[in-house]
This record gives structure tokens, sequence and C-alpha cells, in this order.
């Protein structure tokens, strides 16, 4: 489970470096991204789309790395059905924290498209 310390940094961060695992454990490369927080659990979203190649490596391997605020943890990668009950909570996160942003940047990561395209990053033991 993520620590209240932990839950606290990687929530309040502005953006967070995400990397999956390759077939034979390394780590990919880093890539920035937005994170929100709610409650005990942190998320992440494909805003480019179900291609995007960070987030289709993801996918693949199911497993990563995060760093933001300070903390560094491997992760899981669970993907959360368009239809969960915290889409629309999620949704609020980002326009509460990524609000300030203009509605450019902002449209994609709360498009309905885009729902299906969230991960729960679930901390590794």
């Amino acid at each position: 489970m993520w620590t209240t310390d932990e839950l606290d940094r990687v929530g309040n961060a502005e953006e967070l470096q995400i990397s999956s695992r390759r077939p034979d454990g390394t780590l990919r490369g880093f890539v920035t991204i937005w994170v929100v927080r709610d409650g005990d659990d942190i998320y992440v979203r494909s805003a480019h789309g179900p291609d995007n190649p960070w987030y289709v490596r993801a996918l693949k391997s199911g497993e990563g790395r995060i760093r933001a605020g300070g903390v560094e943890r491997d992760v899981k990668f669970d993907h959360l059905d368009e239809a969960d009950a915290m889409i629309p909570a999620i949704d609020a996160d980002y326009r509460s924290k990524y609000g300030g942003y203009d509605e450019a940047s902002l449209a994609p990561v709360v498009a309905e498209q885009t729902h299906r395209l969230t991960l729960r990053l679930v901390p590794k033991e």
C-alpha cells in the first residue's frame, strides 16, 4: 500500500514520470504525464489516445516504476473499466488539479473517450 507521505507527495506533484518493464525486467525510458490522487489511490490517463506508446507498453507489461514528488516506486498498472464508479471522481480530480491550464490542455484528459484509458497505480511490495 501507499504510505500517507507517498500519497501526499505523488498526489501533489505537478507531473509524474512513468516507465514500464520490458520482458527481460529492465525499465524503458521514463515519460512525463499528469497524475491525480483520489483517496488512497493514484491515477494516470493516456491523454493522447489508446495508441500512445507509454500506455500501450504499460498495458502490455502490467508493471513498471513511477517517480514523482521525490518518491520512486515499483507499481502495477491496474486498468479501470470506463464504467468504473471512480471515473467521475477522477475527472473532477483532474479538473481541480489542472484547471488552471488552458482548456485545450485539459480537455483530452477528461474527455469521455479517455475514461477507458485510466490506470490505477498500485504499489508493489
